[in-house]
């Protein structure tokens, strides 16, 4: 079965339950296991399609069900030709190149389906079907369902939008990027700016800096039985009134093509990172060419549309700009986000991530930083990065904020599954 194939299974799976036409003695007659199993029967009907199935096993679909049976056979059930005459070449089939009947697919997906299985299939349509062309056309672009995986897609066909199209693109980019701060920047702020309190401890804090949970354990030696009380001779706080930057965060950033998600998540959190005062966040995005984005972290969407999606990889060059902002390491992270699929000089580069740590530097390697797991990835040049100390892995956008807390705090590294 093809990864298409398996998400049409998916889809017709999650679509919304509606019980086969039936007349009401047949309703009344039917006992709860003869209902899930006609209900079992009604999904496989929709998951295999009329080609592999037997019209006795459960019927032929009507009403909703027969619906929802055609907007899955337009997309999962054509021949594997259909990618070809979708783009032009020969008899249009699946979708067509009608891009009114697109609208009515996407329209009807977005009725039947919930939104993760309408972005699902419409990033499906888009690398089965030949239908990028399509995103060209502000009409089109306006009936998807925003998400990250249309962004990346977006961002690679920029240069090709025309003028007509571009400011719709951008909306539907600044609708992402919107929903993406809405659900990480508060939790982020809150997460690093405790990290950042507690990496400032001193021991002459104002009284409403104590860490008094900490001064307690730092004096129980000093505890009067008689008084029922412990006398602080040393007091622990935070320098909270700090404004001066404690810590400088730089993101490095892959930007060839299979790292699209994970640049739209970087932009999101470089501007969140770039908004707390007691950070200094610098933005590198790289490919065979290095560009610093730092300035423009104001606007993730403006820093989104400067980036350049595909091209080679040359982790060590990237390495080497970012070494050389380091003013002071002792206080620094860096975080590479790559694949480590290395176009570079390799040996080079693993000097430059062991010459970074052995300074002070806090190193952290990330595989892609999205909800889809680790990508295809170099595992001999993670293999060599884990030897000098630096554990490579993926990281969901959730759990983003703890890894970096961590880093701030130089504790161990929060690993998934480690």
């Amino acid at each position: 079965m093809t990864t298409g194939e398996q998400a049409g299974g998916s889809a017709a799976a999650q679509a919304p339950e509606q019980p086969a036409e039936q007349t009401p003695d047949e309703a009344a007659e039917q006992s709860p296991d003869e209902a899930a199993e006609r209900e079992r029967l009604r999904r496989w009907r929709l998951v295999l399609g009329g080609e592999a199935w037997s019209p006795e096993h459960a019927g032929t679909p009507t009403g909703r069900d027969a619906s929802i049976d055609r907007v899955l056979a337009a997309l999962y059930r054509g021949a594997p030709e259909q990618a070809s005459t979708a783009r032009g070449q020969g008899r249009p089939a699946g979708l067509g190149a009608s891009a009114p009947q697109v609208a009515r697919w996407l329209g009807d997906i977005r009725r039947y389906f919930p939104t993760p299985v309408v972005q699902l299939m419409q990033q499906d349509a888009i690398s089965r079907l030949g239908l990028t062309r399509l995103l060209l056309e502000p009409e089109m672009l306006a009936a998807v369902e925003p998400d990250v995986h249309l962004v990346g897609t977006l961002l690679s066909l920029k240069q090709a939008l025309p003028e007509t199209t571009r400011e719709t693109a951008r909306l539907v980019v600044s609708r992402v990027v919107a929903e993406l701060e809405h659900r990480l920047a508060d939790r982020t702020r809150t997460t690093l700016g405790g990290a950042l309190d507690r990496s400032a401890r001193v021991n002459r804090p104002r009284h409403r800096d104590i860490d008094w949970d900490r001064t307690i354990r730092a004096n129980l030696r000093h505890y009067l039985p008689e008084q029922r009380t412990v006398i602080p001779e040393r007091l622990v706080g935070y320098a909270r009134a700090q404004r001066a930057v404690r810590k400088e965060v730089i993101l490095c950033v892959d930007q060839s093509g299979s790292m699209a998600a994970s640049v739209v998540h970087s932009a999101v959190f470089g501007a969140v990172l770039s908004s707390m005062r007691t950070l200094e966040t610098r933005l590198v995005v790289f490919d065979t060419s290095v560009v610093d984005l730092t300035e423009q972290l104001s606007d993730p969407v403006d820093v989104l549309f400067a980036t350049q999606l595909g091209g080679g990889t040359d982790i060590n060059r990237a390495l080497a700009y970012c070494q050389s902002r380091i003013t002071r390491p002792a206080d620094t992270v860096v975080v590479l986000i790559s694949d480590l699929h290395e176009g570079g000089i390799r040996d080079q580069m693993l000097r430059r991530v062991a010459a970074m740590k052995a300074a002070g530097v806090q190193f952290v390697a990330l595989l892609a930083l999205s909800d889809e797991g680790a990508p295809a990835y170099d595992h001999a040049h993670a293999a060599a990065l884990a030897a000098l100390g630096v554990p490579a892995f993926a990281c969901t956008p959730d759990a983003f904020p703890d890894i970096m807390a961590a880093a701030l705090e130089r504790r161990p590294l929060p690993v998934p599954g480690g």
